[in-house]
């Protein structure tokens, strides 16, 4: 018999349908605040060291400047806040893998057998190739495009960078590189799930090949050097993915 409180053509069926919507936003704020505190130790433990921090950020640019050359703040708070920035992209860093896996911890309960086997490693192999990825525009890109920057400047002109500009270009630069080299990352998800074979991979492969010069032109100072040292790695990441892709498709796919 039905309960004569409850409206009529509701039931108790609705009930454990809101606690269960209850429970999830419960327990994803749980995991956010999880997620949050990990970024704020790490910001804490961080900040102490956030200017010799910002010293080795900015070495690829110092080294390259004429003798007596140095950068320059031009806001009166910067000098404060570009360390506080620092710090909070390293914390952020620092706490990638909690912040992960606390996202992973949330979805993984709605998630089959076999798609939790693939999850951890997805998560590890992206968050190196990202860290990768800003290594390579830190120690391969960042000193050729600055060489080029103060070696086409005119005489007589002081190459002088604010901090703020600076920490904003080589944070653009890190994301740019950091996205690009999650591309392998990106093809075998597409491959495994399924929308899109390794055959039709490599028929796209001079459409990429074109794309990936285009982004370079794009996303990178407009000189050719820098231009190719994103479209080039963007290729080969590519086709790193169709191999991978390839090894753990289905036989029909190859």
């Amino acid at each position: 018999m039905s309960d004569p409180s409850l409206p009529e053509g509701s039931g108790s069926a609705d009930i454990p349908q809101e606690m269960s919507l209850v429970a999830h936003l419960i327990e994803l704020r749980g995991r956010l605040l999880r997620a949050v505190l990990a970024i704020v130790v790490a910001f804490v433990a961080v900040f102490p060291f956030a200017r010799p921090i910002y010293n080795w950020l900015a070495q690829p640019l110092l080294a390259r400047l004429p003798a007596g050359g140095s950068m320059i703040a031009t806001g009166v708070t910067t000098p404060f806040f570009i360390p506080m920035k620092v710090a909070g992209l390293v914390a952020l860093l620092l706490a990638l893998p909690m912040v992960l896996y606390q996202a992973w911890a949330f979805v993984a309960p709605g998630l089959y057998a076999h798609e939790k086997r693939w999850v951890a490693p997805l998560i590890l192999v992206s968050t190196g190739l990202f860290v990768a990825g800003m290594a390579f525009a830190y120690y391969a890109v960042m000193p050729m495009v600055f060489g080029f920057v103060t070696a086409v400047a005119p005489e007589g002109v002081a190459v002088m960078t604010d901090i703020a500009s600076y920490f904003d270009f080589v944070l653009g630069l890190f994301v740019a590189f950091g996205v690009t080299f999650e591309v392998p990352v990106l093809v075998v998800v597409l491959i495994k799930v399924g929308l899109v074979t390794v055959a039709k991979l490599r028929e796209w492969r001079p459409y990429v090949i074109v794309g990936a010069f285009v982004v370079g032109a794009i996303f990178t100072p407009p000189d050719v050097i820098s231009q190719l040292m994103m479209a080039i790695p963007l290729w080969l990441l590519y086709e790193l993915g169709i191999v991978v892709g390839a090894a753990v498709a289905a036989p029909r796919q190859n």
